[in-house]
């Protein structure tokens, strides 16, 4: 059988590429490991131990609303609820939350279209790409990062959902409360139905794969809207539009100090969106095109993001002179309604918003993490289980309510991301020049073009170390406390610059740059 031939793709001419490289794969090669073992079909010269189908290219079938659908879920949540009310509560004039919701927002979205790039460009998932800079075995190392900080929200997210479900259950069952004085392991045992429910209920969404996981937030993101639409109305309605204020904070500043609140602010939103921003190439990868995925990240970040903190801030606004309270919680406030129907639609919808974000933000991305560790022994599937009873064993209830635990926990993960984002930039755009040897991503042969040093490129691996460091000082000593919501742009910053000064003056260098086009 002839060698393989390598191709190296062109963003100018993916889908011709794509469909080129796959009509030039060998006699696919059949591997069986067991009776109970995965069977991988996959190209031949393709090593078993960084390919199977679940990594390898996809047919790309997704539109600029699917991309639209995604962020939907990863905006439309409880968490992304009470962090848009959190911006108008900063002390700002409604202008100006305005002004850094915008410029944080569309921070980001430059963000996503540029790491979305590779991913669409090659058809593979994120820990794939990552092995253009650090290796065909050291993309274990970014990967598994974003792998555990999925896992530990994953877990948080699941149980402030059951928690609020658990709300909605009291109301219409006020007798199960004598099941809240109950508790194992430190969570009730009504808290343990609500959280074993939607874990359940996630996993089995989850399972049924990824055109399933489309279907599924194409429609629950929009349905939030409509429940969201629906509750503004009737708080409005309710509180009167003279009682709705833009500002949730009790002191409005002024002049330099609401100078600094706006940076702070746009800060935040950068960071808040970091983390599924990090793997987006999860699902640009699907895509049709880059036309696609800029359209559907413009009207998904920029245009979504901003109705959604309107509409919230509405809701929120509307409940003080309503209830005698401001409640930050939409399922709390749901929950008010004298309307039982309108209850459990709302409390339904909210819910369903929840595990929308939780599969794609992360659910989906430590299942590509995983697998990519051992692709013979975990598929996706399988990845995503591991990750989803880490989840349980990490008793997230636990770390939420210890502030000071959480902190270390996810603070130290977190400074890493920062530099991982500049790392994997200036790598495929300055060092790479936008190529991608398809073929190399899943040789771990010495020949390889990813292979550097025993299948690691330790520059990448020094560069992330030294900057996560830095991330570190941010969030660990006092005296950066004021600035510790910049990490994400130092880590960024520092990261990409420091990894491609280390690149050039490399003696291997040579070996990260772009060689002529192959031809089939």
């Amino acid at each position: 059988m002839s060698k393989p031939v390598k191709i190296v793709w062109h963003s100018f001419c993916v889908h011709d590429r794509i469909q080129e490289y796959r009509r030039s794969y060998p006699d696919p090669v059949m591997t069986h490991r067991g009776s109970n073992a995965m069977t991988d079909q996959r190209p031949a010269g393709y090593s078993p131990r960084l390919h199977n189908d679940d990594l390898g290219p996809v047919p790309q079938k997704w539109t600029w609303y699917n991309i639209l659908a995604f962020w939907m879920s990863d905006v439309h949540s409880v968490g992304g609820y009470v962090f848009a009310a959190s911006l108008f509560a900063l002390g700002l004039a409604s202008w100006q939350v305005l002004i850094a919701l915008l410029v944080g927002i569309c921070i980001i979205q430059v963000i996503a279209n540029l790491v979305a790039k590779p991913s669409q460009q090659a058809a593979v998932p994120y820990p794939v790409i990552c092995r253009l800079a650090f290796g065909v075995f050291g993309a274990n190392i970014p990967a598994i990062i974003r792998g555990l900080i999925a896992v530990a929200w994953y877990g948080i997210q699941t149980y402030l959902a059951s928690s609020a479900l658990v709300i909605v259950v009291l109301r219409f069952f006020p007798d199960l409360a004598a099941y809240q004085s109950v508790t194992f392991l430190g969570l009730s045992w009504l808290g343990w139905f609500g959280f074993l429910a939607l874990w359940v209920v996630q996993a089995a969404v989850f399972w049924t794969g990824m055109e399933s996981i489309r279907r599924f937030i194409d429609w629950a993101g929009p349905a939030v809207y409509a429940v969201m639409f629906a509750l503004a109305g009737w708080i409005v309605w309710r509180a009167g539009w003279d009682n709705i204020s833009f500002t949730l904070a009790e002191k409005e500043l002024s002049g330099w100090a609401a100078f600094g609140q706006v940076v702070m602010a746009i800060a935040l939103v950068v960071s808040y969106f970091s983390g599924p921003t990090l793997n987006f190439g999860d699902f640009s990868r699907y895509c049709r095109s880059m036309a696609d995925v800029r359209r559907g990240n413009f009207w998904g970040l920029p245009v979504n993001f901003l109705a959604f903190s309107l509409v919230t801030v509405v809701i929120v606004s509307g409940t003080l002179p309503i209830f005698g309270e401001m409640i930050h919680d939409p399922i709390a406030t749901v929950a008010r309604i004298d309307n039982t129907t309108a209850v459990l639609l709302g409390a339904f919808t909210f819910v369903t918003a929840t595990v929308g974000i939780n599969i794609v933000a992360n659910f989906v991305s430590p299942a590509f993490d995983f697998a990519n560790v051992a692709p013979s022994r975990i598929n996706w599937r399988a990845g995503g289980m591991i990750a989803a009873v880490a989840s349980i064993f990490i008793t997230p209830w636990n770390l939420f309510n210890n502030p000071e635990v959480i902190h270390y926990t996810l603070d130290v993960l977190a400074a890493c991301i920062g530099p991982l984002f500049g790392i994997l930039l200036v790598d495929y755009y300055l060092i790479k020049k936008q190529q991608i040897d398809v073929d190399a991503l899943f040789n771990d042969t010495p020949s390889g073009r990813y292979w550097y040093t025993n299948g690691i490129n330790w520059i990448a691996v020094k560069a992330l170390l030294l900057t996560a460091l830095v991330g570190l000082c941010f969030t660990f000593i006092e005296w950066f406390k004021p600035i510790a919501n910049f990490a994400w742009f130092t880590g960024c910053i520092l990261g990409g610059a420091l990894f491609y000064a280390m690149t050039r003056w490399s003696p291997v260098q040579a070996a990260n740059m772009p060689t002529p086009v192959a031809q089939s």
